[in-house]
């Protein structure tokens, strides 16, 4: 299975506000048309239980749902695609094949904790910034920010930067790939 990681992040690498929620500030239209696609592409989804992509086809999407409110792996009882599933009790592979999926992409969503766990797995990582805004006191994208900037995180990990794509120059929002050599 092919891993990929996907996410957004202020200026300062922060995913969301003090609260916890993502500021509708971060969320930029060509940046979501490049999440989506990215999505409708990939064969299942990955993300816990707080993180949601909230786009139209989100529901037709196969997805494995990061939890400790189960042993190990159940089926969501709230949604027929998904699958629940507690590291702590069952394999990565063992929650791919509890979903059906055990071959194509798994695009990873988040959150930081989510991101962790998958650090030394991912091919690639579409890192997406929005250079003009900072959310000071905010929830960063990955659990060492602010200590450390995403691009330290994610070269500390065998990734490589390979190509900026701007995906709007007018509010400064780039998106960069960063794949294992």
């Amino acid at each position: 299975m092919r891993i990929e990681g996907y996410v957004i992040l202020s200026a300062d690498g922060m995913l969301a506000d003090a609260s916890g929620i993502m500021p509708p500030e971060l969320k930029f239209e060509a940046d979501q048309r490049f999440f989506e696609s990215a999505l409708d592409a990939a064969d299942l989804i990955v993300h816990g239980r707080n993180s949601f992509e909230d786009q139209p086809r989100s529901p037709d999407r196969t997805r494995i749902v990061l939890t400790r409110t189960v042993p190990g792996l159940a089926r969501d009882p709230a949604n027929p695609r998904a699958t629940l599933w507690n590291p702590a009790g069952a394999s990565f592979e063992n929650a791919c094949r509890e979903s059906g999926v055990t071959t194509g992409t798994a695009a990873i969503i988040g959150g930081p904790v989510v991101f962790e766990m998958f650090m030394d797995r991912f091919d690639t990582f579409w890192l997406s910034q929005a250079h003009n805004l900072t959310i000071p006191g905010g929830m960063g994208g990955f659990l060492e920010v602010p200590s450390r900037s995403p691009q330290e995180i994610l070269a500390s990990h065998g990734l490589k930067a390979d190509g900026v794509r701007v995906l709007d120059a007018e509010r400064r929002v780039d998106v960069t790939a960063w794949r294992r050599s």
